[in-house]
């Protein structure tokens, strides 16, 4: 960094937060949230203009983010490998260096978590991390978040992932050293967690069970994710024999306490990763979990460019 130019702060993986930070982020999120369905106009951003990166197509990090930044006062660039130099070799420092000079706050979604640290590594602005296959902090944030307004504190609380070892999974275990609370894991064999890529220091947050229905038994939460994610369509076949046992359904609901929640990142398939009974039952706050992504989404872009306020 040079001299003059203030701290810049990056949001690459969960863990690039403490706990009291999350905590102020979620007080902020109620207040944001609150605003916005008052109609109230809150524009701490004008002026601020915010470049979404895709190199991964999504419906809902767009939206989130973009309706998020307007709705803040702020304007929006959009970019993806198809119309920019970045699906044409430039280097992804020289990307950055160039970016960053002309946006005040940068979003990527990409495939590779390298890529993303290359870009903020020479990035004069924050850089948050939309997605890649490693991690998806900005998810598990509205998650929590979720959890929180429907349930109270997550502390000590138990939180049971049913399915593939990916980003989710990966960044669920580094919530639960964060915050303190526990996952129970359950994979099929060969798709689990990496944990070199969680990179835990405390081993002790989670638990892992051969049977999802172990998994899901005393737990306050019950979340899983597709089968197949964006990049391994080519396993699609493979994976759906290999998780057939690992669709969250009645009886690992009924498992869980009886007050527990169910949550899916969506987009859903009813029927192999989740029952339809479930995504649509009483227990499943998904739709109020995918609008939450905006709401902490612009708490997180407030913090990362303004500070505490207040």
């Amino acid at each position: 960094m040079k001299p003059g130019l203030p701290l810049i702060r990056h949001y690459l993986q969960f863990k690039d937060l403490r706990s009291e930070e999350y905590s102020y982020l979620f007080e902020r999120t109620a207040i944001i949230k609150k605003r916005f369905k008052n109609y109230e106009r809150y524009t701490p951003l004008v002026d601020r203009t915010l470049a979404m990166i895709f190199e991964k197509a999504s419906t809902r990090t767009r939206v989130s983010f973009e309706a998020g930044m307007y709705q803040m006062g702020g304007s929006v660039v959009h970019l993806t490998t198809g119309d920019s130099q970045l699906g044409r070799a430039e280097p992804v420092e020289d990307s950055a260096r160039v970016i960053s000079r002309m946006v005040d706050i940068v979003m990527i979604r990409t495939y590779e978590q390298a890529k993303l640290e290359g870009f903020a590594a020479h990035s004069r602005v924050p850089v948050i991390n939309g997605l890649t296959n490693a991690y998806h902090p900005c998810q598990i944030l509205a998650d929590l978040y979720t959890y929180i307004e429907h349930r109270g504190s997550i502390a000590g609380k138990v939180v049971a992932w049913v399915g593939d070892g990916n980003n989710i999974a990966h960044t669920w275990l580094q919530a639960a050293e964060v915050l303190g609370f526990t996952v129970h894991i359950s994979t099929p064999s060969g798709y689990e967690v990496n944990l070199d890529v969680a990179g835990l220091r405390d081993t002790s947050c989670f638990k892992v069970f051969q049977n999802p229905l172990d998994a899901c038994r005393g737990a306050d939460l019950v979340t899983t994710d597709v089968w197949t994610s964006m990049g391994f369509e080519a396993e699609n076949e493979m994976r759906k024999a290999a998780f057939a046992n690992w669709c969250v359904n009645a009886p690992m609901m009924a498992a869980a306490k009886p007050e527990a929640l169910f949550m899916h990142c969506l987009p859903a398939h009813r029927g192999e990763e989740v029952a339809a009974e479930v995504i649509d039952g009483p227990q499943s706050v998904v739709w109020d979990e995918a609008e939450n992504r905006m709401h902490v989404q612009k708490a997180l872009m407030e913090y990362l460019l303004l500070g505490r306020i207040g």
